[in-house]
């Protein structure tokens, strides 16, 4: 592993959003095996779909309701989601400030409990 691929800050991800053909609101720097780190600016919608593996999300900035299935909850900084692989969820109610750090890791279709 580099020494680039074990650190960034918000701002340096922030930096690379955007910038793809595509024009992505996310970006990974972090990669190890499975697993990819970095963050994630949903914007004015979240059309997300569910995922091929688990995932952490951690509130950095501004303020969300996040809908996981049939269940929704109010987020704010330094709160700590867990979305297993294909659940459907999403942010809805976005604050403008609104940005989550993500972490995905493990096979597709998600770690099995033991």
């Amino acid at each position: 592993m580099s020494a680039n691929q074990w650190y960034s800050s918000l701002s340096a991800i922030a930096s690379h959003v955007g910038r793809d053909p595509k024009g992505a609101n996310f970006h990974y720097p972090i990669r190890h095996g499975t697993m990819r780190a970095g963050a994630y600016w949903p914007g004015a919608i979240d059309d997300q779909t569910p995922h091929d593996q688990d995932e952490l999300y951690i509130i950095a900035a501004g303020t969300a309701c996040f809908v996981k299935g049939d269940e929704r909850l109010a987020v704010r900084p330094q709160d700590v989601l867990f979305v297993e692989a294909q659940f459907p969820h999403h942010f809805e109610a976005m604050s403008a400030d609104f940005a989550v750090c993500v972490i995905f890791w493990g096979p597709e279709g998600g770690e099995a409990l033991v």
